[in-house]
């Protein structure tokens, strides 16, 4: 947000209605652009390295 408000001086009314990809083209057209989201294999990974909870705990944590 301190992104969309202070570099591309967005409206907070603009800024809550834009998409995650709307949103990632502005800041690509200020030279801000973030890498494309992880892939399928990525996502496994960092799931296996980072679980929300551990195993055999139903509570959550």
């Amino acid at each position: 947000m301190g992104v969309a408000f202070g570099v591309l001086r967005l409206s907070p009314d603009t800024f809550w209605s834009m998409t995650p990809i709307e949103l990632n083209a502005a800041l690509g057209a200020a030279g801000l652009s973030r890498p494309k989201a992880p892939g399928r294999d990525e996502l496994a990974r960092l799931m296996r390295l980072f679980p929300d909870r551990k195993t055999g705990d139903l509570n959550g944590g």
